[in-house]
């Protein structure tokens, strides 16, 4: 099974890279309206890309997103879904997009942060854990949060980013990456990331271009029984990266 996770950034030109990346399910976030050549060959449940009011395009919308005839995918919510490949047992995935949230105005704080988000969906993804050991799950998608943070960052900020990780793993769910060699890493070497870390760039800046990004956003939970069997590499080399912020992320799953 081939999945791909990809923030388009709310725009309309990298729907056309997912059809061509041959992937069966794309877990996308900020989604946009598709062209309706697009839109007469994927499926989804209902119109992901409007909220609850209906105003349309709002860009925190994520969805999973049929692409190919060679699954059959259930829909729990436009985000979630069961996805069965012939001869197969069922894994469920979510595509995962944390929004940014400021403090209470009381605090009079300057601060964004995302954590706070991560925590509610895996709070949700938690409904679908019935099993210490033997599910099968994928989530993936743009968390805005770091991974490994260290050495010129902030302690404060790393130890909050930590709970993420370490909350996955006590529901059985691995960290996937991407993580070096499965994609390009920044260079120059970003201050904030220990030397020794794995990262991979995943989003650049609208200042900045693909050679520039130094911040990987996106990340892949995996089940450990799933974990053996998957691959998880950012498209994020210069020349593939595609016309979003985020560089695309391709998960394989060859049990």
């Amino acid at each position: 099974m081939h999945i791909l996770s990809y923030n388009i950034a709310s725009r309309t030109a990298p729907w056309q890279l997912i059809m061509e990346s041959g992937v069966d399910v794309a877990l996308v976030q900020e989604i946009s309206r598709p062209p309706a050549d697009v839109a007469e060959r994927i499926g989804v449940m209902g119109e992901p890309w409007n909220d609850v009011q209906g105003t349309p395009d709002v860009v925190w919308k994520s969805a999973v997103v049929r692409t190919s005839e060679r699954v059959q995918v259930e829909w729990v919510r436009p985000h979630i879904a069961h996805v069965t490949e012939q001869g197969k047992q069922p894994i469920l995935v979510m595509s995962m997009y944390a929004q940014w949230k400021k403090p209470h105005a009381s605090t009079q704080s300057s601060w964004i942060y995302a954590d706070a988000s991560v925590h509610r969906l895996i709070s949700e993804l938690s409904e679908f854990i019935g099993t210490e050991r033997g599910h099968r799950i994928i989530a993936a998608g743009d968390l805005n949060i770091l991974h490994g943070y260290g050495e010129e960052g902030s302690l404060y900020w790393k130890r909050r980013y930590d709970t993420i990780f370490e909350r996955m793993a006590a529901l059985g769910l691995c960290h996937m990456g991407p993580q070096a060699p499965n994609g390009r890493q920044a260079e120059p070497w970003p201050a904030e990331l220990p030397s020794d870390s794995n990262n991979v760039p995943t989003f650049h800046h609208a200042r900045s271009s693909p050679a520039g990004a130094s911040r990987q956003l996106d990340h892949v939970f995996v089940s450990e029984s799933l974990a053996a069997f998957t691959t998880v590499r950012a498209l994020n080399a210069v020349e593939e990266w595609g016309p979003s912020d985020h560089c695309r992320v391709m998960i394989e799953v060859r049990e």
